[in-house]
């Protein structure tokens, strides 16, 4: 057996691996051996059917058989050989293979690039102290009653936190958007609807809410919206300058509840002052979460500054479609249309490509980091995640199972995921951590924001 190797760049190879015509002999006189043996005619006991009728009648499915065989070995022999860390085989050629001939297979392979560990240990990190101020409490407390608020009909003018039923017409530069946007009446024209006034979320027109606080029932108005640059719910108008004349039909007051038995009962408490522990202890729990996803984050954008190499392309293909398949599933979701995907496909991919290829980058480097620092996959591991998905899907953990058995790539996969992560809250649990006050949390943010 003769292999070449070529080096079609840093991290994709060619094999070229011939068998001599003697080698593939024996793997035919092996391939027919196992049909003889395993094949059931008529008028033969079972393995003594002569090898001459067998490879007549079951040609095409041995030479099919021999072509696996002749493939899997070259593979084999070539990758021992060249001692290649394989991480994908992107291709096979196998050529023609037939007996009394030489068969000569080409082998494309993608492989681990070799690169230096970046320092990964006391990694600088910053990050917000976990408090929990009265105010926080209140405020969650406030919207614990607001989800069982009552709505009565008033005449006075909107307040923030009413709901205002009205009707609207937008023009853009005079234009009527029913005419620029006709597949989406919503944004055009409606005879009615309810907007919230001054709510923390945009409703269905951007920043209406804002514009309705002080009107009456019968007020009539003309307001000025903009949309913003991307709004893939509707693109023809991104980022347009919109004008709008709302008729202001009911207006209905938020009633919130008093905090009773009743109200205390809903939310498993037996005081008000139970209550807000409880509200307080899940702040706490979901601050902390948020500190734990800074730490990774942090570390995980150092790393990937520190070191460089090619990433290999199937890995990048391959996270490219996942991220493509989050993003399209998360916007199909959120009502975003299917032909926005078709029309802004190319720049979907060309930012899916940006975020997996950092993302493969980082899922080579934190394998060499679990290798260095014999960081395994344990079977608690994948007991946790069983116990976890079947509570997230509402299966049972043995149904999870059974459907994870059939799927061995998706085992690796799964695999591969939780190795990354045990990776990573490796490196944070080597980090230095500086926690930091109020005052500089506060002006990180202001920075960042003022960054964009």
């Amino acid at each position: 057996m003769n292999v070449q190797l070529n080096s079609l760049s840093d991290t994709r190879k060619s094999l070229v691996v011939t068998l001599s015509s003697e080698e593939v002999s024996t793997e035919r006189k092996a391939v027919v051996a196992e049909f003889v043996r395993q094949v059931r005619l008529p008028g033969f006991r079972p393995g003594k059917a002569p090898a001459s009728l067998v490879e007549r009648k079951f040609a095409k499915e041995i030479a099919g058989e021999l072509q696996q065989k002749v493939v899997s070995r070259a593979y084999k022999e070539g990758h021992e050989k060249e001692k290649l860390d394989v991480l994908t085989l992107v291709n096979v050629e196998p050529g023609e293979i037939k007996v009394g001939a030489e068969a000569s297979v080409t082998l494309t392979v993608d492989v681990v690039p070799q690169f230096e560990l970046p320092t990964y240990t006391g990694l600088e990190v910053k990050v917000p102290a976990v408090e929990i101020s009265d105010d926080e409490v209140e405020q969650i407390l406030n919207s614990l009653r607001a989800d069982r608020a009552e709505f009565k009909t008033t005449e006075r003018a909107a307040q923030k936190g009413d709901y205002v039923k009205l009707a609207y017409e937008g023009t853009v530069e005079g234009q009527a958007i029913v005419e620029l946007v006709p597949e989406k009446q919503i944004y055009g024209k409606v005879p009615q609807t309810w907007v919230e006034v001054e709510s923390e979320e945009d409703g269905i027109i951007p920043g209406l809410g804002n514009e309705i606080a002080g009107l009456k029932p019968g007020d009539k108005k003309t307001v000025a919206v903009s949309f913003p640059a991307e709004f893939p719910a509707a693109p023809a108008l991104a980022g347009k300058a919109a004008s709008y004349a709302i008729e202001v039909q009911e207006i209905r007051e938020r009633i919130l509840p008093e905090i009773d038995e009743e109200f205390l009962k809903a939310h498993r408490a037996d005081t008000l002052d139970g209550l807000k522990t409880d509200i307080a202890n899940n702040l706490k729990l979901a601050k902390e979460r948020d500190v734990h996803g800074a730490k990774r984050a942090q570390v995980m954008d150092a790393i990937a500054k520190a070191v460089s190499f090619e990433v290999p392309e199937s890995l990048v293909e391959s996270e490219t479609q996942q991220v493509l398949r989050r993003v399209i599933g998360e916007n199909m979701r959120q009502g975003v249309p299917e032909d926005v995907f078709e029309k802004n496909k190319e720049e979907l991919y060309a930012k899916a490509r940006e975020q997996a290829t950092q993302r493969a980058k980082l899922q080579l480097v934190c394998e060499r980091i679990a290798e260095t620092e014999q960081v395994k996959v344990e079977n608690e591991d994948m007991q946790n995640y069983v116990l976890n998905h079947a509570m997230r899907t509402q299966q049972s953990p043995d149904k999870v199972v059974q459907e994870l058995s059939k799927d061995r790539e998706a085992v690796r996969a799964l695999q591969r995921s939780i190795l990354f992560d045990k990776a990573v809250d490796f490196v944070v649990s080597k980090a230095s951590v500086t926690v930091l006050s109020a005052e500089e949390t506060a002006a990180l943010a202001a920075t960042a924001a003022a960054r964009g």
